[in-house]
């Protein structure tokens, strides 16, 4: 009996110290991306160094003049842009650019008198080593304001 009451202590430790970690580790991890006024956040996506092909569902009914590229954490090199419209027209721009963590790609024009937005797929390469960590892209639509 003395032995199971020698045991007991270190696993009630192991207990405290295990829903200490499991509480601390399931807690939010969401974050506030600031977005201009005009602008909304159409999706993002993280760079794994496997697949360099992304696809945005984008759910926003609004239409759009134009998109824009925003990276964080790593630099990428962008490249084959499709964007599809809720007409099922395509865009596909010819994109060839380096953005630098922190910085935004150049506006890609859509329409200026606006387009719903349904699908954006990006084909992109993550410069560096995958030590340094992932590549965060957010994809920014500039919504359609009639009458400006």
């Amino acid at each position: 009996m003395q032995t199971i009451f020698i045991f007991q202590k270190p696993l009630r430790y192991l207990f405290i110290f295990s829903l200490i970690f499991v509480t601390i580790s399931c807690g939010s991890s969401t974050r506030t991306i600031a977005v201009e006024e005009g602008w909304e956040l159409l999706g993002e996506s993280k760079a794994n160094f496997v697949r360099e092909t992304d696809v945005i569902n984008v759910n926003s009914r609004n239409q759009f003049t134009d998109i824009r590229f925003k990276v964080e954490k790593r630099d990428i090199k962008l490249s084959d842009l499709k964007i599809t419209f809720d007409s099922g027209d395509r865009l596909e721009p010819a994109v060839e650019e380096n953005i630098q963590a922190g910085q935004e790609s150049k506006l890609i024009e859509l329409a200026k008198d606006g387009r719903t937005v349904t699908k954006i797929e990006f084909r992109y390469r993550t410069t560096g080593s995958i030590v340094k960590g992932q590549a965060k892209i957010i994809v920014l639509g500039k919504r359609y304001h009639p009458g400006y």
